[in-house]
């Protein structure tokens, strides 16, 4: 009576006995580079003991990976990443890629000169895949993500569109919970701060702020546009005074508008909360040093960077993820208390 032949160990022991991710054990088998060399003696220990054989097909599409994904930001400014909130998406964005041993390359790609470096890297292939983030209205960006072959993941959903994979905050329920937290509060004149127009965290915001007034019965005492920048947010605060003086609240799209608003605020007298209550959004550092120390309407950032990069490896690693959303809550500091 013969025997039944020796099942093939599959990519998944091989990369349990080594103790590695199974990203990090097919780079090793498919002399990829940029694996660390405590990582490659552990899976080649594998290979060994396993008596594995890679699959020759699975090899040959392996061996064409680049070993590095794209973070692309529509943006043209080199101290973007910097920026406290695109500081803390690259921060979460690095912290998976650090399990899976693939390489991230950042780009600001709002210039031609942006694209175009993007447009190289898409049809060279010298990447496995790219997270899109601030994608705006009518972005080319949003065209190169249709048109190219590699998996793309969007960090924020675009204003046309949905794509098949993006990771969003709730921005729109982020920003009912700070006009209901105002009205809870007793505040009747309550004005917006929005930024860009063009960007979809931006039209939902304004959304949520809209539902919020309606369901409470209010009309909202003006809208003004910053732009997600302190100056625009304090420019546009001054504007907000001057059309109507008998504002009591201001719900400002992101911190840093918060912040310039704060700041028109104290240049016109007015005390802050006891005349004019201020929300922001983001809940980054920032807000717990302003002056009062800003409620805001905290969003996982640093989980955004993290998810988006989850679901890129995800994605390479031939699995198909759902969409996310992830969800805000409402931080409360003094510079809009609870309701006595």
């Amino acid at each position: 009576m013969g025997t039944s032949p020796r099942r093939r160990p599959t990519l998944d022991e091989v990369a349990a006995r080594a103790g590695v991710s199974r990203t990090a054990a097919s780079r090793v088998i498919n002399n990829v580079p940029h694996v660390s060399a405590a990582k490659r003696a552990a899976v080649e220990r594998a290979v060994r003991e396993l008596d594995y054989t890679p699959n020759p097909t699975a090899r040959a599409l392996a061996t064409r990976r680049a070993g590095a994904v794209v973070l692309a930001v529509a943006g043209d400014e080199p101290g973007l990443f910097a920026d406290p909130f695109f500081a803390e998406v690259t921060v979460g964005v690095s912290s998976h890629l650090d399990r899976t041993d693939l390489e991230l390359v950042l780009l600001l790609a709002d210039t031609p000169r942006g694209r175009e470096r993007l447009e190289r890297v898409l049809s060279s292939h010298r990447a496995d895949g790219v997270m899109l983030m601030a994608v705006r209205g009518d972005d080319p960006l949003g065209r190169l993500a249709e048109q190219t072959s590699l998996p793309v993941v969007f960090g924020g959903l675009p204003l046309t569109g949905t794509p098949r994979w993006y990771v969003d905050p709730d921005n729109r329920g982020g920003a009912r919970l700070a006009v209901e937290h105002l009205v809870r509060g007793g505040r009747r004149n309550i004005a917006m701060i929005t930024g860009q127009v063009d960007l979809q965290a931006a039209v939902a915001r304004e959304q949520g702020f809209r539902e919020a007034l309606v369901l409470a019965g209010r009309s909202d005492a003006g809208v003004a546009t910053g732009g997600f920048t302190r100056a625009g947010g304090e420019a546009a605060m001054e504007r907000l005074l001057a059309d109507r003086p008998d504002i009591d609240a201001v719900f400002a799209a992101n911190d840093g508008m918060a912040l310039g608003a704060l700041r028109a605020l104290r240049r016109h007298g007015r005390r802050v909360p006891e005349d004019v209550a201020v929300v922001g959004f983001d809940d980054l550092a920032d807000a717990l040093y302003a002056d009062p120390p800003l409620t805001t309407v905290h969003q996982p950032v640093r989980a955004l960077g993290l998810e988006m990069a989850r679901m890129l490896v995800a994605v390479l690693d031939g699995q198909d993820p759902s969409p996310l959303v992830l969800p805000t809550r409402l931080t409360v500091r003094d510079s809009a208390p609870p309701p006595a």
